[in-house]
């Protein structure tokens, strides 16, 4: 049976990370643990009950929390500044190590929790993040107004999808950045960009319909531009909600076949209609729903993770194959060339192609688990930092963070 775990929370730095002072941050990263209760008199914690001291001058990777609320032993967590981030103890000590806390305060804390373990980020034995599909290093930096801009750009960098589109991975990263800055400048929540997003979705869809391809292409880069602002906001402010979620995700699924649709409806209307246009909408279709449904059978019947993180290949794979943001380059370039049918064709062939190749990595996948039992992530095997030399190392991970060199805007 879980028993509760009371958290208190100390550090008196006022500096705000993306608007976020560092127990703002933290009070917002437990809200929705379970089995977790925030106190701010450690008197109420009862005797026996485990307590957990997390030190508000510093960032917490939300690994580091979920290893540290796991475990079932006396410790205390240490940065390189030899001070204690975090120290899980229990009712019974709780008050006397308060009074040492702030009585050591000048010292640096290093006289303090001398009878406590000490334990380092490598002693927590942090995978890599299904979620993400990344191997990023965990992290607790110390939160400084000297080092706010380098913990805002790990706190945006580290929000991205270790393997995803081109697109989101290099050219979204910098405009990104600043746009979600002006989002928490303004103090616009996540949801309020995401409604914005379904709007600029079917405007570019009705663009396309009647075949007013330039201005549909605009609007439908926005949107995906917004797509990627409005999970970066939501990460880096500890913002998010179910319905955001759900409304994000489900838009996300459904509007890509329907621009499709509407680009080929839009091209009646044009001197270049296209000839089959209900068969190829079909082939489209089954392309689109095939590559979701190998993605779905792969994950939820021959491995926990996802289909793209399996070989280093697969990673490569999902740079390029068919979702909304290369099959927009492919529309984008038929419009651009004066040629919106061929574009079509291009996202068609596209998908039926991507699809094949999911279909053979699914089979590939069954073969091998029959042969060996399981299947395992290239990203289990490698080390951001001791591997760093490994071209799919330096493109899908990231290395930690160094607050003594200047630390690009970038999501690898």
């Amino acid at each position: 049976m879980s028993t509760s775990t009371y958290i208190y929370i100390f550090g008196e730095i006022e500096t705000k990370i993306w608007g976020l002072t560092g127990r703002e941050r933290l009070q917002r990263m437990l809200k929705a643990r379970e089995q977790v209760i925030l106190i701010e008199d450690v008197e109420k914690i009862p005797s026996g009950a485990v307590a957990l001291f997390l030190n508000a001058n510093f960032l917490f990777d939300a690994r580091v929390l979920t290893a540290l609320l796991g475990m079932e032993k006396k410790t205390a967590l240490y940065s390189d500044e030899n001070c204690p981030a975090a120290i899980r103890t229990d009712g019974d000590q709780a008050q006397q190590l308060l009074r040492n806390l702030n009585n050591n305060k000048s010292q640096n804390y290093r006289f303090v929790l001398l009878t406590i373990p000490r334990i380092g980020l490598k002693d927590l034995h942090i995978d890599f993040q299904q979620n993400l599909k990344k191997k990023d290093p965990p992290y607790i930096l110390p939160i400084s107004e000297e080092n706010r801009p380098l913990l805002e750009q790990e706190l945006f960098s580290g929000s991205y999808k270790g393997v995803t589109d081109l697109v989101t991975k290099w050219i979204w990263p910098v405009p990104a950045f600043w746009a979600t800055h002006y989002c928490v400048r303004q103090g616009w929540q996540p949801n309020h960009v995401t409604y914005l997003s379904v709007v600029l979705a079917v405007l570019a869809g009705v663009a396309f319909w009647f075949g007013f391809f330039g201005i549909g292409l605009l609007m439908g880069w926005f949107m995906t531009f917004l797509d990627t602002v409005d999970g970066k906001l939501a990460r880096v402010t500890v913002t998010s909600s179910r319905f955001g979620d759900v409304l994000d995700h489900g838009l996300d699924i459904i509007h890509p076949p329907l621009w499709y649709l509407a680009w080929g409806v839009g091209l009646t209307s044009t001197l270049t209609p296209i000839a089959g246009l209900g068969i190829l909408m079909w082939l489209m279709l089954i392309g689109y729903v095939g590559g979701r449904l190998c993605e779905g059978v792969f994950q939820f019947w021959l491995a926990h993770f996802d289909m793209f993180i399996w070989h280093k290949w697969d990673s490569f794979n999902r740079l390029i194959t068919a979702r909304r943001n290369p099959n927009l380059l492919l529309l984008t370039y038929g419009w651009l060339t004066g040629q919106p049918d061929f574009g079509l064709l291009l996202v068609v062939a596209w998908h039926l192609i991507s699809t094949g190749i999911l279909v053979w990595r699914l089979m590939t996948g069954w073969k091998t688990k029959q042969k060996e039992g399981s299947l395992k992530s290239w990203l289990q095997d490698v080390d951001p930092v001791r591997d760093r030399e490994i071209w799919a190392v330096k493109i899908f991970t990231r290395a930690p963070i160094n607050l003594k060199k200047p630390y690009p805007v970038s999501s690898n």
